[in-house]
């Protein structure tokens, strides 16, 4: 068996082009654009690509969008001041603070500072909330992109047995709960497996779908999964390779090349996950945007 390959550059292209299509009739119909507004802290060059990864995708999707960098040496006051005048900023439908802060900064203080309603990212508690009790919210973007992933690819979660090896606020915890609702493009059983297990295999073999976000490269090989099995990979690592220019490259946590001899279908690292995080933030915004209306 070679498995599948789930297309994520091709499904978030889908997914941007219908955010294009809705923010453009806002415009003309209601005269609002959504607005983004970023926030980002120090001068980590990882943040800094991100963060302008993500307002190039505004100007080509039409979204307004801001950026305010900041020293280093911002205080924790003067960063949560800042989220408060977007919060009341009619021009801002979304807020993202892109992550790491710096260490005199608390994470949790800056998240709860931003209102629910702009919480784009689906990090504040109240949203975090939402989503467990399964009521309408903001789900965080890495989380709703694999959804849109499984769904799109023809491989629907209803039914199906999910082994979420990763436990992670970010990807792991959510994930889980977004696809144990009772819905469309979710009800499955699933199981979340992690570093605490004594063998993890012992999950994994019995998987209908693994999503693997456990920040190991390669940790997940084609013999710890069920023959059939769907693939989804998180994982972003950077590993030794003197054969490249760079002498590195990007492996995820799923050994792809047992993985695929076994799989049915599996996201490739680079190209899968990775595409669907922006695509899913621009959905949320335009969703913060429309609900602003109501």
């Amino acid at each position: 068996m070679s498995a599948t390959l789930i297309d994520g550059r091709k499904i978030a292209a889908d997914i941007k082009g219908e955010v294009q299509k809705a923010v453009a009739v806002m415009k003309k119909e209601r005269t609002i654009v959504p607005g983004l507004g970023f926030l980002l802290v120090g001068e980590n060059p990882a943040s800094q690509s991100y963060v302008r990864a993500k307002g190039k995708a505004c100007g080509e999707l039409g979204l307004y969008s801001e950026t305010l960098q900041l020293p280093e040496s911002t205080s924790e006051k003067d960063v949560l001041s800042l989220i408060q005048a977007w919060n009341t900023d009619f021009r801002i439908h979304g807020i993202l603070v892109q992550l790491p802060l710096p260490a005199h900064i608390n994470e949790q203080h800056v998240i709860e500072a931003i209102s629910p309603q702009k919480d784009v990212d689906g990090f504040h508690p109240v949203n975090v909330g939402r989503l467990v009790i399964g009521l309408e919210c903001f789900a965080p973007c890495t989380p709703a992109g694999i959804q849109e992933l499984l769904t799109r690819s023809g491989n629907d979660p209803a039914g199906k047995h999910v082994v979420v090896v990763g436990r992670s606020n970010i990807v792991g915890k959510p994930v889980a709960n977004l696809l144990l609702q009772k819905r469309m493009g979710a009800n499955a059983v699933v199981t979340v497996a992690h570093t605490g297990a004594r063998n993890i295999a012992h999950f994994t073999k019995d998987a209908d779908i693994v999503i693997a976000a456990v920040g190991k490269a390669e940790m997940i090989t084609g013999a710890m999964l069920k023959p059939g099995a769907v693939v989804i990979d998180v994982g972003i690592n950077r590993v030794p390779d003197p054969t490249t220019k760079t002498g590195s490259r990007l492996v995820g946590d799923v050994h792809f090349a047992s993985a695929v001899e076994v799989a049915s279908a599996i996201t490739p690292v680079p190209g899968g996950v990775g595409p669907m995080t922006i695509a899913m933030l621009m959905r949320n915004t335009l969703l913060a945007a429309q609900r602003s209306l109501d």
